[in-house]
């Protein structure tokens, strides 16, 4: 099945962060990662008879589903079917081609979440039969992020770690670990209710939200990590399910606004991942109304609403204050940015899966923001999310080769 012709490198009208990509994890990413006692069980790529390929790890079998990797194929042939390496375009696993790839769509910097050997958040590892084997897993996986993906191109990738689910002082310490390394970022589930751990309205996760709050490490959140869903008829097609993706964001949001995290931990950053922010105007509005109404005149959850830092906030304060937001293509609620806090909104292309809007992304993002200030579309475009990353910007000169075409 060929791929599509390369596309045409798009004009650029501004730098742009992506803070919701993927990568496909490329065949060799354990090799030489692993403690040599445990080499001959670390995950690996097979391939069968019928040409079919998924990565073997323990007694289960990851394929890469098609969607998850469709960027540069004919919309006709995408399906939910196992994809093959070089059925891919080869930026969907190899760094220097991802860098050509952001390089056509104006992506001057990118955060890039795991696939199915690893799930979004790790969650394959921690459900490991061997948790030394799945630990081993989670810092071969780290390490390879570090030396190849985000370390070829430092400036043009966001650092983000997997964290080990299975003993939260162990994450600390790792957390500490890489943020020496430069990393910016972890991936967590959005809810363990259906992963069998303590959830976060517990002290169980202290040890690692402490650590991230410390070395000024980002939560990530992104939707499909915790494997919750909305629940929904039996019959219910997939469209169903992709068309609540943001409920996802809404159900993790206020699962830790009630937790008390932004008053446990006040420095602590909070990011929804492929959220969209449509549901986060009525998410505020309800927690006003909520704090007025059946909340009122009784000793509620927030309690008097002062943190850790001795500033008293309410629910909706705390929101705009410690949690970030991740839009793909919300055009309504753009008009009511000023509600969620336009310093906390971010983008996102997701490449390479469906829902993408490479390669012209640039094009989009110009069409929906026109008529919105310039400085609103800078913080929208890049700034928001150098500033939560702590990551550099292009030189000027980088926009100007777009604008050249190469």
């Amino acid at each position: 099945m060929p791929l599509l012709p390369d596309p045409e490198p798009r004009p650029r009208r501004f730098p742009i962060i992506s803070v919701d990509d993927h990568l496909i994890e490329p065949p060799d990413l354990f090799e030489g990662r692993m403690p040599a006692h445990l080499v001959d069980v670390a995950p690996r790529l097979v391939e069968f008879e019928n040409g079919k390929q998924a990565w073997a790890y323990e007694d289960k079998l990851f394929p890469n589903i098609g969607l998850n990797a469709v960027i540069g194929r004919p919309q006709d042939e995408w399906t939910m079917d196992p994809a093959r390496f070089d059925e891919m375009r080869k930026g969907c696993w190899d760094i220097h081609a991802r860098i050509a790839d952001m390089d056509v769509a104006g992506v001057w910097a990118s955060l890039c979440f795991p696939s199915l050997i690893a799930g979004f958040a790790g969650v394959a590892f921690a459900k490991s039969n061997d948790p030394e084997l799945g630990l081993a897993c989670v810092r071969a996986w780290n390490d390879w992020h570090h030396e190849v993906w985000a370390g070829t191109y430092p400036e043009r990738m966001i650092p983000l770690q997997l964290v080990w689910l299975g003993d939260p002082e162990l994450a600390a310490a790792d957390v500490r670990r890489n943020a020496e390394r430069g990393f910016k970022a972890i991936t967590f589930p959005e809810s363990m209710n259906n992963l069998g751990l303590p959830s976060v309205h517990t002290d169980h996760w202290d040890p690692l939200l402490r650590a991230c709050e410390e070395t000024g490490t980002v939560v990530c959140i992104h939707t499909g990590s915790g494997q919750i869903a909305p629940p929904t008829s039996p019959e219910s097609p997939l469209e169903q399910s992709t068309t609540l993706f943001p409920i996802h964001g809404m159900l993790a949001a206020a699962d830790w606004l009630w937790a008390r995290i932004p008053l446990r931990y006040p420095e602590l950053d909070v990011a929804f991942s492929e959220g969209g922010i449509g549901w986060v105007p009525m998410l505020l509005d309800r927690l006003d109304y909520v704090m007025e109404h059946s909340a009122s005149g009784m000793a509620n959850a927030w309690g008097d609403g002062t943190d850790a830092a001795g500033v008293q906030l309410t629910p909706s304060e705390a929101v705009r204050r410690n949690f970030w937001f991740c839009s793909i293509d919300d055009p309504t609620t753009l008009q009511v940015r000023d509600r969620i806090g336009v310093d906390h909104i971010m983008v996102e292309s997701d490449y390479p899966h469906a829902d993408s809007s490479w390669p012209d992304t640039q094009a989009l993002l110009a069409e929906r923001f026109a008529g919105l200030p310039e400085a609103d579309v800078a913080k929208l475009t890049h700034e928001n999310a150098a500033r939560l990353f702590r990551h550099p910007l292009p030189p000027d000169s980088w926009i100007q080769a777009g604008w050249a075409g190469s």
